[in-house]
């Protein structure tokens, strides 16, 4: 008896001792630890394309992504530290305050977005400044940005989304922002922001809020995995938001009434109030602050806005095939998939083993036609290229297939 208990702690051990993690993950925390002018590129690694099993992925994604962070780190610590973004000669500076304590899975992030527009600088600068003032989470980082522009649609200009997937990403690193709970608000010009910014980065939010906004010709489809309250001032008729508001709520009722798990949603018309609310709008916040993204979720709907994504949740396209207003629509159940609507000639589906399970076959249908039925396999390549391109670490994925004209999978 005790030989046999000797033995069953043998092999015990050798399982658990650092000799059985696998080659490929042992070449990656040897790459990791060189210097990046060391390393060679990780497609030269010959597995860069094999299969990996869900242990390895593990370790690899969290290998890598952790070394992303610490790239985001030195990138953009300075600028954090002097509450300045800057890249390609534009400058967002921003203000921040910090409220509670922090829980066990990081903080929140609140970006709230100033009024003003097509102003002089000192005008905005100064709705900026009292930005900072207007909102008060119980827990939380509060951040003001400056728009980089002094325009009517400095909250929605080409290149917005990358200052604030830079603003967010840093948050993440220097202040421990749990990515699941980063939250969107503006006031005035800054509501104009919301209307367009919400649904063009969707997969950022956990809730958005906007405050006092025109929408413009903002969709509001992209929406659905994004909890949205719609603010106005009963009295705020200049340019008709009060009119449009009401109408923007209907459009919400009748896309969660299509959809009831999806389009979340609140219109609050105040009474009495005109463009200035006197802080009733503060309701907004705790109302946000229940909700935390679903970055995997079982339904996208994805319209291109003015601004083409190359991505949404667990979708990607071609962006030199997408154009605004081209749709995407598609469903998943475990392991099968059901493309709705699809106006691309290549569209990718990335999976991870939050999303699906791997030794079973997936299934992607069109129409009722079963375009693909097979085992998809984990690779370095994708969760490389997923780590890269978003720096999310909900957001790796280490599978994928390629639906090419709603006709065959690659």
């Amino acid at each position: 008896m005790m030989m046999r208990i000797v033995c069953v702690l043998f092999f015990v051990s050798v399982w658990l001792s650092p000799s059985c993690v696998s080659a490929q993950v042992k070449a990656v925390k040897t790459w990791v630890a060189r210097k990046a002018e060391e390393r060679k590129p990780l497609n030269k690694f010959a597995f860069y394309e094999k299969a990996l099993n869900k242990e390895e992925v593990r370790e690899i994604a969290t290998l890598l992504f952790d070394e992303k962070l610490k790239e985001v780190k030195k990138k953009n610590e300075r600028m954090w530290g002097g509450k300045c973004f800057s890249r390609e000669g534009l400058r967002m500076p921003f203000d921040y305050k910090v409220f509670g304590e922090k829980p066990a899975d990081g903080r929140s992030l609140y970006i709230s977005m100033h009024g003003g527009g097509s102003a002089p600088e000192a005008v905005n600068t100064q709705q900026w400044k009292n930005q900072i003032q207007l909102y008060q989470p119980t827990e939380g980082v509060y951040v003001a940005p400056r728009a980089p522009w002094d325009d009517w649609n400095m909250w929605f200009k080409p290149g917005l989304d990358e200052f604030f997937d830079e603003l967010i990403r840093t948050a993440v690193v220097m202040m421990d922002v749990n990515p699941d709970k980063v939250y969107l608000l503006g006031y005035s010009a800054g509501g104009d922001g919301v209307w367009r910014m919400a649904p063009r980065m969707a997969d950022r939010w956990a809730a958005a809020s906007m405050m006092a906004g025109h929408p413009g010709e903002a969709s509001q489809v992209n929406l659905r995995n994004v909890p949205f309250m719609i603010w106005m001032g009963e009295r705020d008729a200049a340019y008709n938001r009060n009119t449009l508001a009401v109408e923007k709520g209907v459009v919400m009722d009748s896309l969660h009434a299509s959809d009831p798990e999806g389009y979340i949603h609140e219109t609050r018309i105040v009474k009495g109030k005109g463009h200035w609310m006197e802080r009733e709008d503060r309701a907004a916040i705790p109302w946000m602050a229940k909700y935390q993204r679903e970055p995997n979720p079982t339904k996208v709907v994805w319209r291109q806005e003015e601004v083409v994504m190359p991505s949404l949740y667990w979708l990607r396209v071609d962006t030199d095939e997408a154009k605004h207003g081209m749709e995407v629509v598609v469903e998943r159940n475990g392991n099968t998939f059901t493309i709705l609507k699809n106006d691309y000639k290549r569209l990718i589906i990335r999976l991870n083993d939050e999303m699906i399970d791997f030794e079973q076959p997936v299934e992607i249908f069109y129409q009722g036609n079963k375009l693909f039925s097979g085992k998809v396999k984990r690779t370095l390549k994708n969760i490389a290229e997923s780590i890269d391109e978003r720096v999310d670490r909900h957001l790796i994925f280490s599978g994928k297939l390629t639906v090419v004209d709603n006709g065959k999978v690659e």
